[in-house]
């Protein structure tokens, strides 16, 4: 008898449906699985045994040929043990195929019939609510995270003996066996958490924090560079707490690729809501910053979407990853190639670093007994480290210099205080740039670019004399036109002045240190 059911596997971050076709006909008890499988899935083959046996059913003993297709298509992973156990017992006439129509099978089996979650859950059913699918079959610990999607009967299960006794034998029992398990079907957006990192918290550096306000305002990247203990990580940790929350569409993005990489964790209450702050250590590798593997996994820069990737002491870490990362930040997804095909992933976040101004860390600090003892080489090759059009794609160069003084008195601006400025700001952006389909200052290109960054007579002379002055490249002037909209429009004007233009152009310390 043949039986087709329907699953789905990820590719890339997006989910895929992959048809389980089961044949069983006479002859010696052999299983065979076609379909390009890897290992997990040709292993698939006895969880599922063991699985219908324990569960008190019967494995045919007969041949049995299992078929996912599409046939060119490379399938890993466990998520499919379900769907074939499923196809098997209808393929056997222990369950009636018709019952089975319309529905999308997700899961993982043990041995003794347990289903376990898997990753990717929430793209897959995402994917069955946009082909019309009316039910999708999920281990219950999925259930909340499957139901953040709309529109599409969710029935969760714990074994497969329920999911025969439960949804088989009364199929219109789903919602009801849902709600009975005290799953919610249309659970609330997850608010954001209490930060515990506070702007406050940093004595001084005025100047720092002004520049984390443009640079969340306007989603411009960030570099920081200073001697030891001058704040800069302490900065750049509190980004998120001054940054909007996501829109309803982002933290469906982030929730799906976190769902994808099997890091949601406690997460499953809700969509993630607060811009994610990811900060990998210096020996990370190409692949993992980047994304790759033989079938292509997400990296930092895709986790970091829509959120911020810091990068603390940027030089440590090696040319090879710095040099990936200038792909992303242009084109704002990562293109990987492979023989069987290309995987794209979403990359659009905030680049937040910061480095020391030589290797020993003290060259031009200011601090007499801890004078600087690197030569001049050292300091070269040490800033080589970040060639030079990655440094043209950092917005902001911010030098911090070391406070001589710990201040006593009343704390500085909170983050809070500043989250309004911010968030002011980007409601003008939003406004402004309703219909043209993006959000941000720092995404203005071309024509659009010059239509909403035109300065003033003097503004522009300003520009194009430091322009030429200090050799910049044409990267480097479009960046501060952007930076100069960005300070326009935290003090609510339409028209970019000259003090606007001049205080973007103080924030390129890198660049005015090859004058």
């Amino acid at each position: 008898m043949y039986v087709k059911l329907l699953s789905a596997s990820v590719l890339g971050v997006e989910g895929r449906f992959i048809e389980i076709e089961v044949d069983i006909c006479s002859g010696l008890p052999q299983v065979s699985v076609v379909g390009l499988p890897d290992s997990a899935v040709r292993e698939s083959v006895e969880r599922v045994r063991a699985a219908i046996k324990n569960g008190g059913m019967k494995f045919p003993m007969d041949r049995i040929t299992i078929n996912l297709a599409p046939a060119d298509l490379r399938k890993e992973g466990s998520a499919f043990d379900l769907a074939i156990a499923a196809g098997i017992l209808c393929a056997s006439g222990q369950v009636d195929a018709g019952l089975l129509e319309d529905t999308l099978f997700i899961g993982e089996l043990s041995l003794n019939g347990t289903v376990r979650n898997v990753p990717g859950v929430l793209p897959m059913t995402e994917l069955a609510r946009r082909a019309g699918i009316r039910r999708v079959v999920v281990p219950h610990s999925s259930v909340v995270e499957a139901s953040l999607i709309s529109g599409i009967d969710v029935f969760g299960i714990s074994s497969l003996a329920e999911w025969i006794h439960g949804f088989v034998d009364d199929p219109k029992i789903d919602a009801e066996s849902i709600a009975s398990r005290g799953a919610n079907l249309n659970p609330q957006l997850s608010a954001p958490q209490e930060a515990e990192l506070d702007l406050a918290d940093v004595i001084g550096q005025e100047q720092g924090k002004r520049a984390l306000i443009i640079a969340a305002s306007g989603m411009h990247n960030l570099l920081f560079v200073g001697p030891p203990g001058t704040g800069k990580t302490m900065l750049c940790r509190r980004l998120p707490t001054v940054m909007p929350p996501l829109t309803d569409e982002e933290a469906l993005s982030v929730t799906k690729i976190f769902s994808v990489c099997g890091k949601l964790g406690q997460l499953r209450s809700g969509l993630i809501r607060r811009r994610t702050f990811r900060a990998p250590h210096h020996t990370i590798s190409q692949a993992g910053l980047i994304g790759g593997g033989s079938i292509p996994k997400p990296g930092e820069v895709t986790l970091a979407h829509h959120g911020i990737l810091f990068l603390d002491e940027m030089p440590e870490f090696s040319r090879m990853c710095l040099e990936a990362l200038r792909q992303p930040l242009e084109d704002r997804e990562v293109t990987i190639g492979r023989a069987r095909g290309v995987c794209r992933f979403p990359a659009r976040f905030m680049l937040a670093a910061s480095m020391n101004p030589c290797p020993c860390g003290f060259n031009g600090g200011g601090i007499h007994d801890r004078p600087c003892t690197c030569t001049p080489i050292a300091i070269a090759r040490y800033r080589a480290r970040m060639s030079g059009p990655l440094a043209d794609r950092l917005d902001l160069q911010v030098e911090l210099p070391r406070q001589t003084v710990r201040a006593t008195s009343e704390s500085g601006m909170s983050s809070s205080q500043a989250r309004e400025i911010v968030l002011e700001a980007a409601y003008r952006q939003k406004s402004r740039y309703a219909k043209h389909g993006i959000q941000w200052n720092s995404q203005l290109q071309g024509p659009l670019l010059k239509k909403y960054a035109k300065l003033s007579s003097d503004a522009e002379m300003l520009l194009q004399q430091v322009f030429e002055q200090l050799g910049l490249s044409f990267r480097a002037h479009d960046r501060i036109l952007k930076m100069s909209r960005t300070i326009a429009d935290l003090a609510d004007r339409e028209s970019i002045r000259s003090e606007d233009v001049a205080e973007a152009i103080g924030y390129r310390c890198l660049d005015q240190a090859v004058e």
